[in-house]
């Protein structure tokens, strides 16, 4: 069974959000990086690019392949996480915490509406 925090919305493309006010904090979820296995190198979003929800705008690969990480919502990317750019390992040990990928200042905050509550993605990854 996946571990999946309840504080937090899920894109159905497996990235995780993490809100503080108009900020949101994005990553790949502990089912992602399970699947991937041992992740090898991430290419994050510039710092001030403009994200739209869906748009492919991250590169995560692991020994198995490379997989594209989506925009879960609108917005201006304003910190990117250099720690896992130097160390990728951090994706698969912290998935939730030192492995995040970037935050973005969100332009809709009402699509938080259209990701899955931790419940749904559960539901989703544990079939």
């Amino acid at each position: 069974m996946t571990k999946v925090p309840s504080e937090l919305k899920y894109a159905k493309t497996h990235e995780w959000v993490r809100i503080d006010g108009n900020l949101a904090t994005v990553g790949i979820t502990d089912h992602a990086q399970h699947e991937l296995t041992d992740v090898v190198f991430v290419e994050l979003p510039a710092k001030g690019r403009d994200l739209k929800a869906g748009e492919a705008c991250a590169v995560v690969e692991s020994v198995k392949t490379a997989s594209d990480v989506y925009a879960p919502v609108s917005g201006k990317v304003v910190e990117t996480n250099q720690a896992v750019v130097d160390d990728p390992a951090l994706v698969n040990a912290e998935p939730y915490e030192g492995g995040w990928f970037y935050k973005i200042q969100m332009s809709q905050p009402a699509e938080l509406n259209n990701l899955l509550s931790a419940a749904d993605y559960g539901k989703l990854v544990n079939r």
